[in-house]
């Protein structure tokens, strides 16, 4: 056995499964209808293990024999293409790794404190219904039903000095399918409304099961706040009947902001929100308009509208989207992350002057598996820098 040629055939096989994995993050950031982007994930699930079946059978064990001191200079000029590529993707496997082993906090994170809840384990029936994808939730580890519940101080340049203090409740990707059972987002809900926050935002992923709508009067239309609650939706909600998932939220209580911008004032400064559902739906807001003393806030499903934001100089953004990668390898990272970006905002707090990023987790998923990814409910405390 020449296990040099075993530890680089490991190594291009760890390559060929992260082409695989970045396809599957990027073609998931453009508007594609869900049922080929299953199709596409489904195709890339069999090709994930098939290669490194045929290529230890075709050219380890046969061909050129390389398990068994075979050259690699001998492989036929079609294994020694694809290969250079898979070289290509061990490299990029690499790197993610090194980024997320060395990612840091930027200075604006003054703090987090956060607090585990069992959902399951503290309601008198374990919240789970005869939903699809039931089966992952018998996964032993699976933390799917473990909210972390969490509390983040962040510092803000252009925040009034007035405004020092002021709490948002943030969370995204609730996915009413039913696999999850409404007691769980009852319990969320509950949590929630506990805070008493000035302002309480919703970023998308509300429904993949029409019927679930029923939910939204003994969820999120429990949830009150002085500076009003205020949704987009995303790209999941734009499968559906987004009308009727727009005046269902409108009827308990909640703006819709998507494609807008709304002008809050409040102790003589005012907060111009605004909420974009790019690039599965509508447009981004006008910001031109709002004069440059106004605080801005945006609301957008997924983070790959940074750069966007940054251009437009918002002051802060909320979104969801990436769920933390619900899967989080150790060393690795996570790995699963529908972004053009790929891992990179799968979650946390993100800084370039002069915008500050906050991708939540997530409350649920399609898929009720989560492994060291909790569900996650935030509560922003925004502190001035003329404070500080």
């Amino acid at each position: 056995m020449d296990w040099w040629n075993v530890a680089w055939m490991v190594v291009l096989v760890a390559g060929h499964t992260e082409l695989l994995v970045t396809l599957v993050n990027r073609t998931h950031c453009f508007p594609v209808s869900h049922r080929l982007l299953r199709h596409f994930r489904h195709a890339d699930d069999v090709l994930m293990p098939l290669f490194p079946i045929c290529f230890v059978w075709w050219q380890g064990i046969n061909g050129v024999g390389l398990l068994y001191g075979g050259q690699w200079t001998d492989l036929p000029l079609r294994w020694q293409i694809y290969l250079g590529i898979c070289a290509v993707g061990a490299v990029g496997l690499v790197n993610s790794t090194v980024r997320w082993q060395l990612r840091g906090q930027p200075r604006q994170l003054l703090s987090q404190e956060s607090q585990v809840i069992d959902i399951g384990r503290s309601l008198p029936q374990r919240p789970v219904a005869a939903g699809p994808y039931r089966f992952l939730t018998r996964i032993p580890g699976n933390e799917f039903l473990q909210l972390d519940v969490c509390e983040k101080q962040v510092q803000l340049p252009g925040l009034p000095a007035e405004w020092d203090g002021l709490t948002i409740t943030h969370f995204s990707d609730l996915h009413f399918v039913g696999t999850v059972d409404l007691p769980f987002f009852k319990t969320v809900m509950q949590r929630a409304a506990e805070w008493d926050a000035q302002l309480v935002v919703f970023t998308g992923d509300l429904l993949d099961n029409p019927e679930c709508v029923a939910w939204l009067p003994e969820t999120l239309g429990r949830l009150r706040a002085e500076w009003g609650c205020h949704f987009i939706l995303g790209n999941h909600d734009a499968q559906r009947n987004c009308a009727q998932v727009r005046q269902a939220l409108t009827d308990v209580g909640w703006s819709d902001l998507s494609g807008r911008v709304l002008r809050l004032e409040h102790a003589e400064h005012v907060l111009a929100v605004g909420g974009t559902e790019t690039p599965w739906m509508g447009r981004n807001p006008d910001f031109s308009e709002v004069p440059d003393s106004d605080f801005r806030l945006l609301l957008s499903h997924t983070p790959d509208n940074f750069p966007w934001s940054v251009a437009q100089e918002v002051d802060l953004v909320l979104a969801g989207h990436n769920h933390g990668g619900q899967v989080v390898l150790p060393v690795i990272g996570p790995v699963y992350s529908p972004s053009w970006y790929g891992v990179r905002y799968a979650s946390g707090v993100f800084w370039q002057d002069p915008c500050l990023m906050h991708v939540t987790r997530g409350v649920s998923g399609l898929h009720p598996l989560r492994w060291r990814c909790r569900p996650e409910l935030v509560k922003l405390v925004l502190r001035s820098q003329r404070t500080a």
